[in-house]
């Protein structure tokens, strides 16, 4: 069972705004040709203060393609992306796409055992990548154990002096400098063909456990997701051609790539590409390069509002601000707003998704808590989490579900998780726990992997990040479920105290959450860390701590194994 229409989200459109708006599909090729021919003369890239013209990114990335097509890059070759945000990430994104290849994304801060794994299950035995400190020795590693055939290196010094010392590129038969790579040949009389139902990328999702499995993202996914913002954005607001984004986001990540980077290459935006975020240089980009847009994650507004000269900065520049990646915890969006006057936007998605979902309206009100209304063309619903194809009713708890035209294809390799994400004619099961109201308004209570299961009762660690989150101390939380003897799981509070704040205890955190938070809910531990841990993209990552913790608790019973038994455990050397 679904939902009929007028579905209940449209009453709470802005005005004009369609959900039947036509979605316009494609290749990503045919939409970066398009920005080419028509902003030829717009900066399309400022990275340290060199700026590249729309005309000349084609140039690149033209030479790139054609320099790919001689080592044997063709349609359905996968080709490896291990690239921090500089100019080589754009020239090889596109010029893989334009060969009729497939990118295959991998972060700078994978350990060695990711970076082979999606090798290995994408088929990639080419890889691109910089010489930023310490990449091309990992690169090759990789190479020496057999895993490529090719290995392409950029010369960051070629895009302008930086305040880092650079890795020395080898010359070895198999490594082929960025410089080299553009002159390699010709162009071909013509390219090879590529269709909207080709495989443009594999995008590997992270997960608390096991390694990342590749999601299937085809040339009109990523296209779908550029016009289905873009309708959302015409009965709104639209950057304008020549505006400023900065890009401090990675492009290695979906939201970055194709919420962010694939929209403002399609409207003629100057992309200000950062290898990462940093607060001061943020606020340069914004008072003296004028930026217009700034999207981030919750960790870089939660800094942004931290500092301490926010309200003596200008701003003014800025027309749009956007927190995507992770729910943003209200309290940030409240001191933003007030210290600013700016309304931070943003809305809901994920990697299989590309990642269209849902979005808050630019102006006006809108509840509390809420990651916004489904995208004009895509369906939204929650089901019962034992019975995916039971519609549940507003108000009630249980797994998001979508289908749209943005939605992946499947995982790569894995057919029996491809067949169990999704039901019903297409719907893909999101693994988000939510709820939705009468008027369409989408609320995420935690991941389904997430919950703790505590004496019987389901605690969702967001409702509990959220509530200490108010307290005016603390900068960072993670909570996450520890096993427990008598309740099987509980909650646990890793917590970051701001600048020189006193410490909480456990009493201090239970009695300000005594009003927020049920007695199920209440932490059972609390552990205040000078730092938690990230992710690549600058997310707040629970997979460590919970590692960390089932080691402990393994120890634990290991010992008290051993005391039982009288005799201490044995240490190997």
């Amino acid at each position: 069972m679904i939902l009929s229409r007028p579905y209940p989200w449209e009453k709470s459109y802005p005005a004009g705004a369609d959900w039947a708006a036509p979605v316009r599909t494609g290749t990503i090729n045919e939409l970066f040709d398009r920005a080419v021919a028509a902003f030829g003369d717009n900066y399309a890239l400022e990275y340290r203060d060199r700026r590249t013209t729309y005309r000349e990114l084609g140039d690149l990335v033209s030479r790139a393609a054609s320099g790919l097509l001689q080592l044997g890059v063709k349609p359905g070759t996968a080709v490896g992306l291990y690239l921090p945000n500089t100019p080589v990430h754009p020239i090889l994104f596109f010029a893989v796409l334009k060969c009729g290849g497939r990118v295959v994304h991998m972060s700078p801060l994978d350990a060695e055992r990711e970076l082979a794994h999606k090798l290995k299950d994408s088929g990639a035995r080419i890889m691109v990548t910089t010489n930023f400190p310490g990449m091309v020795a990992r690169a090759l590693k990789l190479d020496a154990e057999g895993l490529l055939d090719h290995l392409i290196i950029g010369d960051d010094a070629a895009f302008g002096p930086a305040p880092i010392p650079y890795d020395a590129i080898p010359a070895n038969g198999r490594s082929i400098t960025l410089e080299n790579l553009l002159s390699l040949g010709p162009p071909p009389a013509q390219w090879p063909e590529v269709k909207e139902d080709d495989i443009a990328l594999l995008q590997y999702t992270g997960g608390t456990t096991g390694l990342p499995k590749g999601a299937m993202l085809l040339h009109r996914n990523l296209t779908a997701t550029n016009s289905l913002y873009k309708n959302w954005a015409a009965a709104q607001y639209e950057l304008k051609s020549g505006e400023k984004v900065i890009v401090c986001l990675p492009l290695f990540h979906i939201y970055a790539l194709s919420a962010v980077f694939i929209r403002a290459i399609d409207q003629g935006n100057e992309c200000l590409l950062r290898p990462r975020f940093d607060v001061e240089t943020t606020f340069r980009d914004i008072e003296e390069k004028k930026a217009n847009y700034f999207p981030g994650v919750p960790t870089m507004w939660i800094a942004l509002t931290s500092s301490p000269d926010l309200e003596k900065r200008d701003l003014s520049s800025l027309s749009m601000c956007a927190s995507g990646g992770a729910p943003l915890p209200v309290e940030v969006f409240e001191r933003f707003k007030k210290i600013t006057g700016i309304s931070l936007r943003g809305g809901w998605g994920m990697t299989e998704t590309a990642p269209a979902g849902t979005n808050l309206p630019y102006d006006g009100d809108a509840p509390a808590g809420t990651i916004g209304l489904p995208l004009p063309g895509i369906y939204m619903d929650v089901v019962a989490l034992d019975e995916p194809t039971r519609l549940l009713p507003f108000g009630e708890t249980g797994e998001i579900r979508i289908k749209g035209p943005n939605v992946f294809a499947g995982y790569w390799n894995k057919p029996e998780e491809t067949k169990a994400a999704f039901v019903e004619d297409g719907h893909f099961l999101t693994g988000d726990i939510g709820t939705m109201d009468e008027n369409g308004w989408l609320f995420l209570v935690d991941r389904k992997k997430d919950m703790i299961i505590s004496g019987g009762f389901n605690v969702y660690p967001s409702v509990i990040e959220q509530a200490l989150f108010e307290h005016p101390d603390i900068e960072g939380v993670i909570v996450i479920g520890v096993p427990d003897d008598y309740r099987g799981e509980a909650a646990k509070a890793f917590i970051k105290m701001r600048k020189d704040a006193p410490p909480l205890t456990l009493d201090a955190v239970r009695a300000f959450l005594a009003d927020k938070v049920g007695k199920h809910e209440m932490p059972a531990s609390v552990e205040i860390r000078d730092a938690l841990p990230m992710t690549s993209v600058g997310k707040l990552s629970k997979k460590e701590l919970v590692e960390e913790e089932r080691k402990k608790y393994q120890a634990m019973k290991q010992q008290n194994a051993s005391a039982a038994s009288g005799h201490e455990p044995t240490v190997r050397k």
